[in-house]
């Protein structure tokens, strides 16, 4: 019986069948990314399950997530099956949805309103931008870098819209913890139980976490906009009363 008939391949078979090199894979396998292979007389054998765990890497890759948040991730499962590791990949792609920018330092300065590198300290301390070298900088999320650059183009200082920046954060961190903590206690039992929650019950808390996504977005937006309101009505007020 051949070794593809029993589900075994060596390492350059398994580069063929995922599209890889061998150097790419033995890096992998380096970084704690991919489980050693089964070693018998000196050949390293490679199953199914090694072909799912590649095949991983590459769709988060292609998703946008950098060798080092798969690597948490597979860190983080300390030796879970598969089905946890699906479950932590859809949990860390549910809210994402942007594609990072890249722009040039110069492009950088025009949407701040010119050369300002207290700014852009702070800028790339809240993680709005990032260097990457040769002149150039990644925009994580190009819509509230654009947002930005509209509050600086109507006059407002580029500190003023950072610090506005900053406590949206703060806040937003503050729901995000908030519909975790929901989503562990209430949806998932309390607890992610790696080791001891059947398989199928993951695929079942994933589909869960693609429905909160939606909800949690439109409840901020809503509570948001309520609260916008009553502020605008408030202040609108006073203004009347001074005037």
């Amino acid at each position: 019986m051949s070794e593809q008939a029993t589900g075994e391949l060596t390492i350059d078979e398994l580069a063929r069948e995922t599209g890889m090199t061998v150097r790419n894979i033995r890096a992998h396998q380096s970084r704690g990314l991919l489980p050693p292979p089964e070693v018998r007389a000196r050949t390293g054998y490679y199953g199914p399950e090694h072909v799912a765990r590649l095949r991983m890497i590459q769709e988060m890759q292609a998703d946008g997530f950098n060798l080092k948040a798969i690597e948490r991730l597979v860190a983080a499962s300390n030796g879970a099956p598969q089905p946890v590791l699906d479950f932590g990949r859809a949990a860390l792609s549910a809210f994402s949805e942007e594609e990072p920018e890249l722009i040039s330092a110069q492009e950088l300065q025009e949407r701040i309103g010119g050369p300002d590198a207290k700014a852009e300290r702070k800028a790339e301390r809240l993680g709005i931008i990032r260097a990457v070298g040769d002149g150039m900088y990644e925009i994580p999320s190009p819509t509230l870098l654009r947002a930005g650059t509209e509050l600086v183009e109507m006059g407002v200082p580029a500190m003023h819209v950072l610090a506005v920046a900053d406590q949206i954060q703060r806040h937003s961190r503050a729901i995000a913890e908030t519909f975790a903590r929901l989503f562990i206690v209430d949806v998932a039992g309390g607890k992610l139980d790696a080791h001891t929650r059947p398989a199928g019950e993951w695929a079942e808390l994933a589909d869960a976490l693609a429905r909160l996504r939606p909800l949690a977005t439109e409840a901020v937006a809503a509570g948001f906009q309520q609260e916008m309101t009553r502020v605008v009505e408030r202040e609108f007020a006073k203004a009347l009363r001074k005037s």
